[in-house]
């Protein structure tokens, strides 16, 4: 019987190879990588399997602008986003006593990684996410009720990653998919 090896590290996603590959053509386009390296730099990206690997291809490149944040103050009310609309890179909430309801399945989202970042602590959140994303809210306090997450049952994602993180008080967050 043979067992998985420990420290293995994990596989990178096609939207994690995808995001390499574009990087590295806007470098190009901007004159920060030569021809003879572009070459070998989009080779490595395209092989590459870890995080390590893609890592190498992308080293001395410029830093990259983190995208925008918008941040939504408020002392209660319903904050919502349905629709198509434009999902900025980071996504800060803060109410007392409000509801958030963050509708991202039909929105136009141009970044890999989408954080959320949630401050209510007498309130509720709904988000309703695309079927191909993936969501990671381990960062997320949840004082009194914890998230509900309706994972679609498949693990392989092409999709964007939706990070959230925050606290929730008095109230509860819950997450499902759209369907495709």
């Amino acid at each position: 019987m043979s067992s998985v090896p420990e420290n293995v590290p994990p596989r990178i996603s096609e939207v994690d190879r995808d995001a390499a590959v574009q990087r590295l053509q806007d470098a190009y386009a901007e004159g920060h990588i030569p021809n003879e390296e572009m070459d070998a730099r989009l080779q490595a990206a395209l092989t590459a399997t870890t995080h390590g690997e893609l890592t190498s291809a992308l080293e001395s490149l410029p830093a990259r602008d983190a995208g925008p944040t918008v941040i939504v103050n408020t002392a209660g009310g319903l904050i919502q986003r349905r629709g198509r609309w434009q999902v900025p890179r980071h996504f800060k909430v803060t109410s007392n006593v409000g509801k958030v309801y963050l509708d991202l399945s039909r929105a136009v989202i141009e970044y890999p990684v989408i954080d959320i970042e949630l401050h209510l602590p007498y309130g509720w959140a709904r988000l309703i996410v695309p079927p191909d994303a993936t969501v990671d809210f381990e960062d997320l306090h949840a004082d009194w009720k914890q998230p509900v997450y309706k994972n679609p049952g498949y693990h392989e994602s092409n999709g964007p990653r939706i990070r959230i993180s925050g606290t929730m008080g008095y109230g509860r967050l819950r997450i499902k998919h759209r369907r495709g």
